[in-house]
């Protein structure tokens, strides 16, 4: 059974999508950010300060390959993780890629008063998130599905993402 993995944007919905998943579907749930500061030791925010982007990118890296051995699971994966050619290559070989999509004013709106997220702790983060976007575009679109969690429940995204998968 292939696994599921949620891609996105961050505050597209890609952790709790995947939580809620994983419970309908009976399968087991992987959140590969909270696996990489179990083994660091400190919050994605704290590599990021201490230690910087490219570090935590190759630990992400390292987390990707170990959980795209993995079977039947549904997996939450950064923002950042497909950006990557090595980590999108690992996870397609054995996963339904699933990207969750929303507008700039749904993600700011999501995200505002979150000092957790290291990349929008800028004084324009909405200038930020449709850079990031614009940039991220592409490598998003190399998913097998996109689903828009702009209007949508959890349930509801759940419903499409499980509709797209048992196909």
């Amino acid at each position: 059974m292939k696994n599921i993995v949620i891609v996105g944007f961050m505050g597209t919905g890609k952790t709790v999508v995947a939580k809620a998943l994983a419970e309908k579907l009976g399968r087991g749930f992987l959140e590969l950010d909270a696996t990489i500061e179990k083994n660091e030791g400190m919050s994605i925010r704290e590599i990021f300060q201490k230690k910087g982007e490219p570090y935590f990118r190759e630990i992400e890296k390292q987390v990707v390959k170990e959980a795209s051995d993995k079977q039947g699971i549904v997996m939450s994966a950064g923002g950042g993780a497909i950006i990557d050619e090595e980590n999108f290559k690992a996870l397609r070989e054995n996963s339904i890629i699933i990207c969750l999509e929303a507008s700039p004013d749904t993600i700011m709106q999501r995200t505002k008063g979150n000092t957790c997220r290291p990349l929008l702790n800028v004084p324009d983060p909405k200038k930020k998130i449709e850079e990031l976007l614009k940039q991220r575009a592409p490598y998003y679109k190399k998913a097998d599905h996109c689903v828009n969690t702009d209007n949508l429940a959890i349930g509801q995204v759940v419903e499409k993402i499980k509709e797209l998968t048992q196909q």
